[in-house]
Order: C-alpha cells, then structure tokens, then sequence
C-alpha cells in the first residue's frame, strides 16, 4: 500500500471508525481516529507504543502484535495509562503488515461521555452508541419531568390537605383537623386537655359595628390564641365565635389555669377597629383525658362545653374545670 493509499485508508477509517487504531509490525501507533486523541489531552498518540498508552488486560501477557491477534475472535480489553479508568473493549484485525484496532467504551459509554465530553460527532453515525445515548437522555429527560411533576402533585396535594383542614378566616385549625388531632392522640394512648373556648359579648360587635368588625376580632383573638399556646399545641375554630385549644401532654391543673388566666386577661382588652373600640372577654371550660376510663372525643368535647357553660354562668370572663370521671 503506497503512503497515498494509507492517508486516503486513514481519512475512511476515521469517519467510518473514529475510535481505531493502526499499529505497525512493531506496535507502534501509526494513526489514531479522531476521538481518541480526546482520551490523551495534549500528548501525541502516533509515533508512541501501544503499551506505552494502554495496558492489555485481555489477552493477558500478549506484548506483542502477533499474540494480540492470536486472541479469541480478536476481542482484546484495554485500560488507557491515564485517569480516568475507564475500560475499553476492542476487536483487532491483521492490516497490512501491522494491525488495526478499533475500540469501545461498551457499558462504560456514559462514563466516558462525561469524563471526555464526547459528543454524537466523537462516534460513527452508523454506531449504536449514539441511539443509546438518545435513549438514556430521552429517559433522563422523562424522569425529570416526571419527578417535577410528582413535586408538584405532591405540594398540590399536601396545600388541599392543609386547606381541608384550615379555617379560612383565621388561619387555624377547623373542626376537621381537630377530630384528627384528638383521634390520633387518643389512638397512641397520650394525655391531653381539651379546652373550649367562647368568647362574650361578641354579638354586640357584629350588631353594633358590623360583620366586618366582627372578622377582624375573630382574627386578633386567633393571634391571641397562637401566640398564648406551644408549638405543639392546636388551635382550632369550631365556628362562630368558638375555639377549641388541644394541649397534647399537658394536664396539669395548676398550669391549665394560668394559661387560662392569660387568655381571659388579654381577650378583655379593647381591639381596636378602625379607631373604634371592640370590646369582648372569653369564657373556658376544660376536661383532662386523663380523667376517662376511655376517652372518646364527642364525650371530651360535651365535657369541655359543660365546663366552659357553667364558667358563663358564674359571671363569664372564667375558666373551670369539668370534674366527672368516667
């Protein structure tokens, strides 16, 4: 073959096998396709030893051209001398008085893309690889959106669950959230106290300065009833003007009533509606789990209501406790 002949053979083999090898008797590289140049950044491929460059891992012990093409069917394996180590597969075949190797990243194709930023052009149009690697990125593509969409499904879903569970005017819990509250606490066996809540006077408001009036003061006594609770603890509006505050772990008595003392105290205090004062105070009544043989949350819930009447007709602005045991 003329050396015209190999320049035109070497400008076939690297559209056609961009990744090929052409070893002379010696094993020495005489010409290297195009993307294999990309695996040794700034070091010449041509003039140097196939051993210098790769270690033969497959046939083991073959240090010579006429062992490698001894190996079964001609498969070699190959590992480049240089980070990163990324195998190759190869197929060697006699040319001429030398060799040619065309070579494979095989599974480890993915690999070699990232390490070696390969693109579709670095493979034959013809090579599979490239399907593949449509493939993988359409799949890759798929998964993420499919995973964005579950986020969003899932935070669509968690601000339904939140919304069934919330009273739209305050921003606290609704008689829903409680029933589930008061359910799972009892299923695991926790103490807890009920304390319900009504608030006086507030009739007056709505009649005398009107309904919009009467939602700003539902509003500042949820404020009222957040900032007087624990993190724990819920708040819940029941409807109208009653609320309903869970205390989970906590029933003792003494405790019970300071935080009740607080909320009357502060609940007294004229807010203040578009400079007009509204004046309203809070009745509560309480009943401890810990006071049923099995605590069930319509009886706790009649029990706190029984409680919180017979503070209203003591004079309202009070708190007791119900005392039945069952």
């Amino acid at each position: 073959m003329t050396e015209r002949d190999k320049q035109c053979a070497d400008k076939a083999l690297d559209v056609l096998c961009p990744m090929h090898l052409r070893l002379d008797g010696g094993g020495i590289i005489r010409h290297a396709g195009p993307t294999l140049h990309k695996l040794f950044p700034g070091g010449a491929v041509e003039g140097r030893a196939l051993n210098d460059l790769f270690e033969v891992t497959r046939p083991r012990d073959a240090l010579s051209i006429a062992a490698l093409l001894r190996a079964p069917g001609g498969k070699l394996q190959l590992h480049p001398r240089v980070p990163p180590d990324i195998a190759l597969k190869a197929v060697i075949a006699p040319w001429g008085d030398g060799a040619l190797v065309n070579l494979s990243f095989g599974i480890s194709v993915l690999d070699a893309v990232r390490a070696y930023d390969l693109t579709d052009m670095d493979f034959a149009a013809t090579d599979m690889t490239i399907e593949m690697l449509y493939l993988v990125e359409a799949k890759s593509a798929a998964m993420e959106a499919s995973r964005k969409l579950n986020q969003r499904l899932k935070g669509a879903m968690i601000a339904a669950e939140e919304q069934a569970f919330t009273d739209t005017l305050t921003g606290l819990k609704n008689r829903r959230a409680m029933e589930y509250v008061i359910g799972r606490l009892i299923a695991k066996g926790r103490d807890f106290a009920l304390m319900a809540v009504d608030l006086d006077y507030f009739k007056t408001v709505n009649d005398t300065l009107g309904h919009a009036a009467g939602d700003y003061v539902l509003q500042e006594v949820a404020r009222i009833l957040v900032d007087a609770t624990r993190e724990r603890d819920t708040a819940v509006r029941v409807g109208g003007d009653e609320f309903v505050l869970i205390f989970p772990g906590l029933s003792d008595k003494a405790r019970l009533s300071r935080v009740a003392r607080r909320l009357i105290a502060q609940l007294s205090r004229p807010i203040l509606y578009r400079g007009r004062e509204c004046r309203i105070s809070a009745s509560m009544g309480t009943t401890l789990s810990s006071g049923y043989a099995r605590p069930d949350a319509e009886t706790m819930l009649a029990d706190a209501d029984a409680a919180l009447y017979a503070s209203k007709s003591k004079g309202r602005a009070r708190h007791a406790f119900h005392a039945a045991i069952r």
